[in-house]
C-alpha cells in the first residue's frame, strides 16, 4: 500500500488496480488502509473503479469525511484523470454533458436520450495531451480528464458512447488485448477537513502499456 500522505484526519493513497475502492467481501481498500495505517475507522469518501488505479483520499474520522463530501458537494474537490482512448475525439479539447442510466445488476452504466427514474446528469471536460498512431492496438490518444459529476464508469461510459472507449475496457465495446484498464487517477485537491488549507497532490501514471505509448 503506497501512501502519500496521512494525518489524524485522512490519508491519500494510491490504489492499485484490481482492488475495490470500498469495502468489499473479499477485501478492499478500506481494509487494506486499516491495516497498513492502523487507523480505527476508515470512511470512503469517493469512487475509483476497481479496473482503474491511482490517487485516492480516505477519511479516518466521521467529521473528516463530512468535511470532504461537503467539499465535493460544492465543488471544492477537484479530481482529475489521465486516460487513453482509441482513435482520437473529434475535438482536442471540450465538455461532455450525457444523461446516464446505470444498471446496479449489469454493474453496467449507459448514455440515454430522456430523463427518468434512475438518470443523472454526467459532465466532465477532458483535453488531448498526446496521439499515436502506431501503438499495437491501433491509433490512440493520450487524454487528461476533469469530471464535475461522480458517475459510475463516467469517463468510459461518455468516451465509448462517441466510439473512443478507453484501451482494455472490454465492458465498454474495446476489442483489444491491453492488459490493463487505461484510466488513471492522476489528480487531487480538496480542503483540509481541520482548517481548510488546500492539499494538492498529484501522481504520473504506472509503468507498462498504455501508459508507455505516451511521454510524461
Amino acid at each position: 500500500m503506497e501512501i502519500l500522505y496521512q494525518d489524524a484526519a485522512l490519508a491519500v493513497c494510491v490504489k492499485p488496480a484490481g482492488i475495490c475502492s470500498q469495502d468489499a467481501p473479499s477485501g478492499g481498500m478500506p481494509a487494506l488502509l486499516k491495516a497498513a495505517t492502523g487507523a480505527r475507522e476508515i470512511f470512503p469518501v469517493h469512487r475509483l473503479d476497481t479496473a482503474a488505479s491511482g490517487l485516492m483520499v480516505y477519511a479516518k474520522t466521521p467529521t473528516a469525511a463530512a468535511a470532504l463530501s461537503r467539499a465535493m458537494t460544492e465543488g471544492s474537490f477537484g479530481k482529475a484523470y489521465y486516460a487513453v482512448v482509441h482513435g482520437r475525439p473529434a475535438a482536442d479539447a471540450g465538455e461532455y454533458t450525457d444523461l446516464l442510466y446505470r444498471d446496479a445488476k449489469k454493474n453496467k452504466s449507459y448514455v440515454v436520450k430522456k430523463a427518468r427514474r434512475g438518470v443523472r446528469e454526467a459532465k466532465l471536460m477532458y483535453e488531448t495531451l498526446s496521439h499515436a498512431e502506431d501503438t499495437p492496438y491501433g491509433p490512440a490518444a493520450l487524454l487528461r480528464v476533469r469530471l464535475f459529476t461522480g458517475r459510475t464508469h463516467q469517463i468510459r461510459v461518455q468516451f465509448a458512447s462517441r466510439g473512443t472507449p478507453l484501451l482494455g475496457d472490454g465492458r465498454y465495446g474495446a476489442r483489444d488485448r491491453c492488459p490493463a484498464l487505461a484510466l488513471f487517477s492522476c489528480a487531487l485537491s480538496f480542503p483540509h477537513p481541520d482548517g481548510g488549507r488546500t492539499m494538492s497532490f498529484t501522481l504520473p501514471p504506472p509503468d507498462g502499456e498504455p501508459w508507455t505509448f505516451f511521454k510524461f
